[in-house]
């Protein structure tokens, strides 16, 4: 019974060491095939980037670099802009400071004496220094009394009839128009004449 016993426990342990034995193979397998992998994952070429995602990406930063200096151009051209726009109000000002000085000293001596040759013959020197101060800004009148009706040049405000003067001739200038060079500040406003 002894010798049973003595079996039983040697079958036992060699059970115990027949399976210790077999989960060690299978975990030598394991870390073969982890092994494996890895050395396969190693061996293996990195990914290569497709050549056209790299031509890709190099056009979107030419493409942001570009929108910023477009968008730095733009924001200098502004300011350039609106440095050259005071500049050139601050010289067409310039130029009428004197007629306003000279409005002021009519009005003083108005005040002072009520003579109307005086005044008139102030008004026409203002007068000339205003058209004058036009002149060095190269703002000319538009010609419109006797001229032929130009929608370009002139606005009718009425019609009327004038049997002296052909038809769509401007026989009243209402307001006269300005112009720099061929650029139009503002239209004659003018009657025209029509036949019935």
């Amino acid at each position: 019974m002894q010798n049973k016993e003595h079996d039983d426990k040697e079958n036992q342990v060699s059970t115990e060491e027949l399976a210790a034995e077999e989960t060690a193979a299978e975990e030598t397998v394991t870390t073969d095939d982890a092994t494996k992998s890895q050395e396969e994952t190693s061996t293996e070429a990195p990914p290569q980037v497709d050549e056209r995602d790299s031509k890709i990406e190099d056009l979107q930063n030419k493409l942001l670099r570009l929108q910023a200096d477009f968008d730095n151009l733009r924001r200098r051209n502004n300011e350039e802009q609106t440095q050259l726009a005071g500049f050139v109000t601050a010289g067409v000002v310039g130029k009428f400071l004197k007629v306003l000085d000279n409005f002021e000293r009519a009005e003083e001596s108005i005040a002072k004496s009520p003579d109307s040759e005086t005044i008139r013959l102030g008004l026409e020197k203002i007068h000339k220094q205003f058209e004058q101060a036009l002149k060095e800004l190269n703002v000319v009148e538009i010609q419109s009394q006797g001229e032929k009706f130009n929608p370009e040049f002139h606005e009718a405000i009425m019609r009327g009839e004038n049997p002296e003067l052909p038809e769509d001739t401007i026989d009243m200038v209402l307001e006269k128009g300005y112009k720099i060079n061929n650029r139009i500040i503002r239209h004659s406003k003018v009657r025209v004449v029509t036949k019935s």
